[in-house]
């Protein structure tokens, strides 16, 4: 199958990686990305990352101005999937479209293989993350996954459970889900007090304007985001309930009706 390549409308150039010096150098990279320190588990290992790319599945790297700045690495799933098991991107190059640039590439890359989404995992409390992945890609929340990858020491994930929205993107597309002038109950208010949905059709789950910030400065108060969100965002899930969107402002927006 020929090489695929493409080019973000910023310059961002993307293709997939092959070769051990060029895979050190992904690896490299994304433990720049998640600040690992001495003795903490990198994001993946470059074992990992060299059998990936061996047996045939996604290990992409985008470059600006000729420098390596993000990576993405995934796996070929079931139901006709790619499973991106882990992105990143280095700090001085975000805000030039490089995330979005690796996530059009990995989904061409799945249409090039007959896939039909693409699917990854992400911290329900990195606000960001979250209005990326469903305000401006149109990925659909399917799962909350509670504790996921169990215990992490990454130096970006340490301490408290591994909760995880798991989302679907279809290769085909994926459009953001607006809703305006509703009424919407909040079941996790600014101040992370969780309250009860009480059985309306709509609600909103806030979340902190920074966790990683939160978690460098005050660990105990990230915590009680992480078990708000369980016990709010997750419970409401459990109930039947799907998200249908996440606003600029950092709430996600969810209606009755099983996720999908």
């Amino acid at each position: 199958m020929a090489e695929l390549l493409t080019t973000a409308p910023t310059g961002v150039r993307v293709r997939t990686l092959h070769g051990t010096p060029e895979l050190q150098r992904a690896a490299s990279l994304l433990r720049g990305v998640w600040e690992t320190r001495p003795g903490d588990d990198p994001p993946i290992a470059l074992d990992l990352l060299c059998a990936f790319s061996h047996a045939g599945c996604y290990v992409g790297g985008a470059y600006l101005d000729g420098e390596l700045v993000g990576v993405a690495a995934g796996f070929l799933a079931a139901g006709s999937s790619l499973h991106s098991h882990v992105a990143g991107v280095a700090a001085p190059a975000r805000g030039h479209g490089v995330g979005r640039a690796l996530k059009e590439h990995q989904r061409a890359w799945a249409a090039d293989r007959g896939l039909t989404t693409v699917s990854w995992t992400f911290d329900p409390l990195v606000r960001r993350n979250a209005f990326f992945n469903l305000a401006r890609l149109g990925a659909r929340v399917t799962a909350y996954l509670p504790d996921f990858y169990g215990p992490m020491s990454d130096g970006l994930n340490d301490g408290g459970p591994s909760h995880r929205l798991f989302v679907t993107w279809p290769v085909s597309g994926g459009a953001p889900h607006e809703q305006s002038g509703a009424t919407f109950r909040t079941i996790v208010d600014e101040t992370g007090a969780v309250r009860e949905p009480a059985g309306a059709p709509l609600l909103r789950c806030a979340t902190p304007p920074d966790v990683e910030r939160l978690r460098a400065d005050d660990p105990a108060g990230a915590r009680r985001w992480r078990e708000a969100l369980h016990a709010g965002l997750g419970g409401a899930l459990d109930l039947g309930y799907r998200v249908t969107g996440f606003t600029r402002t950092g709430w996600y927006l969810l209606a009755e009706g099983e996720t999908r």
